[in-house]
């Protein structure tokens, strides 16, 4: 054993105390000749690794140790509280944890090795964290948390296109609200609004609210009019989005209001009239029938003569009356009844009344129309209105004396 540990002192005396590495207190072991004995040591290339999701991280990690023996590695991820062996080292065996992390983790260097690096393929965002590695080597002095290193994982995500909009109505003199959001970016990434040339314009607070995403436009003008750009960025890298201004005079949707309503308002217009006239026809027209329809009710039915229901054997008396009738009608010109009575020939002639004293009735020219003279009547011929002797003979009529009015008023 004495010669053991010389050959060790020796060899620790030509390696030299490695860096990064403490003796016991005093930095000696007491050895003699003031050579020093190293002690296990984990060493980290840094505390903190970011890894961009879907790309590889590595987590670099070697220890020091004067000892030729294997090591016993095991690494561990401690998150949400809670400890988990994911890869380890022991008698010269690698052994992998069933975990998401199997098919994408590995030793970065074939073991056994004092590099005791790993690697993760494809890092996702679940897989930030905690790592700690320890190492133990037989016949080497350990002190508490010298054999033990830890590294945090930070898996950085990209922003994920982000969402534009447009809110409040763009005309002149308005006021509007750009606005910005991504749903996906680790950490949640800074927006930054600009307007694309021609009319090149950044804007700054407090216009733009950069963790907001929002952008305040005031006093809108149609110069203001254009394409503007959100840019949502992170340290794993960034998407933009953009949307079109479009300044207006007036209102677009009062003018298509307007012209829903006035189009709608001259529908119900011509239907009304439409209406109007239909309903106006169809009252004249019920109207009409209706007129031809209606009986008056003060409507004097037309009489039948009593003579047309007597039997043809009462002809006398329907002679008489006839002749009654063309007895009383005069012509124009005709003389007042005299004393004598008119009679009717047997032939159905008529004869006037016999001038008085014997004389010849006087000649009476018809008076003139509009200067010119009438033709007058000959008094052969039958008054207007008067039936002709041939239609009296044949209905059968008999020539009768008719009894003439005088003067006085008595029958002669």
């Amino acid at each position: 054993m004495g010669a053991l540990r010389r050959a060790a002192l020796a060899l620790a005396a030509l390696l030299g105390e490695p860096r990064g590495t403490r003796g016991a207190p005093g930095g000696r072991h007491g050895a003699p000749g003031g050579v020093s004995l190293a002690v296990l040591e984990v060493h980290v290339g840094t505390s903190l690794v970011f890894s961009v999701e879907g790309q590889q991280a590595v987590l670099p990690v070697w220890y020091t140790s004067i000892s030729q023996n294997k090591p016993y590695v095991t690494w561990m991820l401690n998150k949400n509280a809670a400890h988990s062996q994911i890869l380890a080292y022991l008698g010269g065996v690698v052994k992998e944890s069933e975990t998401d992390l199997k098919p994408r983790m590995g030793f970065l260097y074939p073991m056994p090795n004092r590099n005791i690096s790993i690697f993760i393929n494809a890092t996702r965002e679940q897989d930030s964290g905690q790592y700690m590695c320890s190492v133990n080597v037989v016949d080497d002095d350990i002190r508490l948390d010298k054999n033990v290193g830890i590294i945090n994982l930070t898996v950085l995500v990209p922003p994920a296109a982000p969402t534009c909009q447009l809110h409040g109505n763009a005309i002149v003199g308005a006021n509007v609200t750009l606005s910005c959001s991504s749903k996906k970016g680790k950490p949640s990434p800074m927006y930054q609004w600009q307007r694309e040339p021609p009319t090149l314009q950044v804007f700054f607070p407090p216009a733009q609210d950069r963790t907001r995403g929002t952008l305040k436009l005031t006093n809108l003008s149609l110069e203001m009019s254009g394409v503007y750009v959100c840019r949502a960025e992170n340290q794993a890298g960034s998407k933009n989005c953009s949307i079109v201004l479009e300044v207006h005079s007036t209102s677009t949707k009062a003018v298509i209001a307007g012209a829903v309503l006035g189009s709608l308002g001259a529908l119900a217009t011509i239907i009304f009239f439409a209406q109007k006239v239909v309903g106006y026809r169809r009252k004249k027209r019920d109207s009409q029938e209706e007129g031809a329809n209606e009986i008056k009710e003060d409507a004097v039915a037309p009489k039948t003569p009593s003579w047309a229901r007597r039997p043809a054997s009462d002809t006398m008396s329907k002679t008489s009356t006839l002749s009654s009738i063309a007895g009383t009608r005069q012509t124009y010109g005709a003389r007042a009844p005299s004393d004598t009575a008119s009679i009717l020939t047997t032939t159905g002639s008529y004869r006037g009344p016999p001038p008085r004293g014997g004389g010849r009735p006087p000649n009476l020219s018809p008076p003139a129309v509009n200067g010119t003279p009438r033709r007058r009547q000959d008094p052969a011929a039958a008054p207007v209105g008067s039936l002709p002797p041939s239609s009296l003979a044949r209905a059968g009529a008999v020539p009768v004396m008719v009894p003439a009015q005088s003067r006085a008023g008595s029958l002669v």
